[in-house]
Order: C-alpha cells, then structure tokens, then sequence
C-alpha cells in the first residue's frame, strides 16, 4: 500500500500563488509516476499535470501550462504543484495520485493510490 498526504491548499486572492506538496510514504516507491488532478465544484475530475520519478516525462494540462508548474524531490518521495496567477475557476479540490511504472499518465483510471485531497480556494 502506498500512502499520499497532500498539503499547501487554502484561501488566495486572484493572483495570487500557492503551492501544493503530496508527500507518499508505505511500500518502497521505484519506477513510478505521479501526477495532479483537480475537481471544482459540480465539475469532473480533470487532469491537472504529472511527472515520472526521473523527470523524464513530466507535461501539465494546456489549461494550466504557463501557470502552473510540477516538480519534485524523488529523495522525499515528493511531488509539487506550484500555481501561480491564480484564478477564480482554479477553485477545486485538488489531488495527487501515484502509480508504479513510467508513462504518459494523463487519466484518473491510470493511478491506483490517492491522496485526500486539499482545498484550495481563488476569491475575486
């Protein structure tokens, strides 16, 4: 079993930036990939961005692209979200997810573990 915590949401201005941390801990982590996804309210979860262990492939949502960013710290087992220019629609609750092997992971049906999630709100 692979545990993930996420943490960093809360309340920001339009504009303004936050960043997410999902931080995955149990069963020894190799050859993985993981990856945001977000659900706003009365809306579906939608892809949001993902990286592999290595950074080999990483690609995030045209949606997103020139606000968000992913990275990670494979030494923690870590991946973040930083989101900058937020806006209103950004509202959700976002989730990270995680999944053994390396590919182009883009669908929630590809991630076998699941964080919580985290709130993050954008007011006007």
């Amino acid at each position: 079993q692979v545990q993930l915590v996420e943490s960093g949401g809360g309340l920001v201005q339009a504009g303004g930036s936050l960043r997410l941390s999902c931080a995955a801990s149990g069963r020894t982590l190799s050859s993985y990939t993981m990856g945001w996804f977000r659900q706003g309210p009365g809306k579906s979860r939608e892809f949001v961005a993902t990286q592999s262990w290595d950074g080999v492939i990483t690609y995030v949502a045209v949606s997103v692209r020139n606000r968000f960013t992913i990275s990670r710290d494979s030494a923690k087992n870590t991946v973040y979200l930083q989101m900058d220019s937020l806006k209103p629609e950004d509202t959700a609750v976002y989730y990270c997810a995680v999944r053994f092997g390396v590919n182009w992971y883009l669908s929630e049906n590809d991630y076998e573990y699941w964080g919580q999630g985290t709130q993050v709100t954008v007011s006007s």
